[in-house]
């Protein structure tokens, strides 16, 4: 496990540790995306790819959270891993992203964040600061997620 693979379980494991989430410039589908910009908002992001199942499944929850929080202060940037867009770009025709998608066919932002399960997601306060880490998607962990995301946006 990297150090950061380290500071990443004993950060997620208590509170009381805060870790500065990798920055990260890449392209989009719109424009580039860069992680530094977006602070003040709480950032969800989430590591996929087009042969991953789970990854199909969480797409519609995402698109829930994105137009449920989106004017609140919270951004969702999908980052794909495929090595050719173009398999990116087949799967988003058949499952929709209205948030934001970046392209990492490299995976050098997913080794900054020692990715070791897909999908995988972050969530990323305001201040930057990384705050929790889900590992694949399972239909019965949203309502968790959403309080955390709630939580950081301070809804009630």
């Amino acid at each position: 496990m990297t150090n950061l693979g380290v500071c990443l379980t004993i950060f997620l494991s208590s509170s009381t540790f805060a870790q500065k989430a990798p920055n990260f410039d890449l392209p989009g589908d719109r424009d580039s995306i860069n992680l530094s910009r977006l602070k003040g908002k709480v950032v969800y992001l989430d590591f996929w790819a087009s042969w991953c199942d789970p990854c199909r499944k969480s797409f519609p929850w995402m698109n829930d959270m994105y137009s449920r929080y989106d004017s609140k202060d919270f951004t969702i940037i999908a980052i794909n891993l495929d090595s050719s867009r173009k398999d990116a770009e087949k799967f988003l025709e058949k499952v929709p992203a209205s948030f934001n998608i970046a392209y990492d066919p490299d995976g050098a932002v997913a080794a900054k964040y020692d990715l070791k399960a897909m999908p995988t997601s972050y969530l990323i306060d305001k201040n930057g600061q990384l705050v929790f880490t889900h590992k694949g998607y399972r239909e019965g962990d949203t309502n968790e997620i959403e309080n955390k995301i709630r939580k950081l946006l301070d809804i009630k």
